[in-house]
């Protein structure tokens, strides 16, 4: 929490901390009313949830705000939900509770731990929403303060209207984080509706070139903002996939952190951790050594986010044309604050580009002067013409504030 605070971040996610089923995931719950005993601090003088609640405070005193995991879409199979209210549940053709499953890339994947609860069609649906409000009170009472609604968009958009609405009405300041990967951008776009505070979107999986991000993007940024991320605990590391290469991690986090309105990443990113984190197996023995330490770049890319409201909103967003292919060229503009930003980044993570210019001014609307706020050394002045020589995966930052005498 202490190394989260000094990065620059202001919300700490948990997976879910209730107690599993059998198969031991996180996500399996079998009990939301009591806490998973490896979480629990047996030497402690303090019960489970007091051990939570003081943990979550010392959070708040680093300047942190804390992210529960809300699970709505299915419990453990072996949970005594199932045998108290098979009411709540989807049953097959044969009497059996229902799975849930997800495809992956065209491949379909169930999860055979887990029973999906039926909010649409049960004849006790509203005894399944008046226990899950229930459930929110109890760790807003422990002192979370926001939700990431885990496949939040395979539950009917109504069901969120009226959970974050109720919930709202007692806990005004409570924010709502869809996780919506892996559904059409028309689904995300009507979960997003449903009241949503926060999406997720897929920048991670985007080539720098293919439309199909900016698409998603536009048809979802006015519904609601949304949070990047360059590895997830549901990814592999990035630092597994580029084989280690560190321009490779900067780029993405670079990338990330300013494309969108949040950025996060999970525990062990800053040090290019190399092993996926497990739902079931990750233990605190898997912390890794490694040479790769990005503490200093983290905090300043978080540091140029903070510090210019065009990278905390969903801003209009263009990739402008430009010749060398290799080079990214994307201007952003915020209509709350006036600040519009040129973000220059090399695709390459293995060579140098160039990227030249005659005038970037050319680039802003406002015809403001801008300013060199990149990572790293900055040029106390931009020439005109401009040229600079960008090493592999380097990202310049040019902003225009919006309170510039436009020369």
């Amino acid at each position: 929490m202490e190394r989260a605070s000094e990065l620059g971040f202001n919300w700490l996610f948990v997976n879910p901390v209730q107690r599993p089923g059998e198969s031991g995931s996180l996500y399996s719950i079998a009990d939301y009313f009591s806490f998973n005993p490896l979480l629990v601090d047996t030497a402690s003088p303090l019960d489970a949830e007091a051990q939570l609640r003081d943990a979550i405070a010392e959070a708040g005193r680093l300047g942190l705000r804390v992210l529960a995991d809300l699970v709505v879409n299915h419990c453990a199979v072996d949970s005594d939900l199932v045998r108290r209210h098979p009411e709540w549940f989807s049953w097959d053709a044969n009497g059996r509770v229902a799975h849930p499953f997800a495809v992956d890339e065209g491949r379909k994947v169930v999860w055979t731990d887990l029973a999906r609860f039926d909010h649409e069609h049960s004849r006790g649906a509203e005894g399944l929403y008046r226990y899950f409000r229930d459930v929110v009170e109890f760790l807003i009472g422990c002192g979370f303060s926001g939700f990431r609604c885990d496949a939040a968009y395979q539950v009917p958009p109504a069901f969120w209207t009226r959970l974050i609405g109720d919930t709202k009405a007692g806990h005004p300041g409570t924010l709502f984080f869809a996780e919506t990967l892996g559904s059409s951008a028309a689904d995300t776009r009507r979960t997003a509706a449903a009241g949503f505070d926060y999406i997720f979107n897929s920048s991670k999986w985007w080539d720098f070139a293919s439309p199909w991000l900016m698409e998603q993007y536009h048809l979802t940024r006015q519904v609601a903002p949304s949070v990047s991320f360059p590895e997830s605990h549901d990814t592999e590391r990035l630092a597994e996939e580029v084989r280690g290469n560190v321009a490779a991690i900067r780029q993405r986090y670079f990338f990330a952190a300013l494309f969108s309105a949040g950025v996060m990443i999970p525990i062990g990113f800053e040090y290019g951790f190399h092993r996926r984190l497990h739902v079931v197996n990750t233990r605190p023995i898997d912390w890794e050594a490694t040479s790769v330490d990005l503490t200093g770049f983290v905090e300043e890319v978080n540091g140029i986010k903070s510090a210019h409201a065009v990278f905390r909103e969903e801003s209009i967003t263009q990739v402008l044309p430009y010749g060398n292919p290799r080079v990214l060229l994307m201007w952003k503009a915020s209509p709350a604050a006036g600040d519009e930003a040129l973000l220059v980044l090399n695709t390459d993570t293995e060579h140098r580009q160039q990227f030249a210019a005659r005038d970037l001014r050319a680039f802003v609307q406002s015809g403001a002067p801008l300013v060199d706020c990149s990572p790293g050394s900055r040029l106390d002045y931009l020439p005109c013409p401009f040229s600079y020589d960008l090493e592999p995966g380097q990202g310049l930052v040019l902003v225009a504030p919006g309170d510039s005498t436009p020369s």
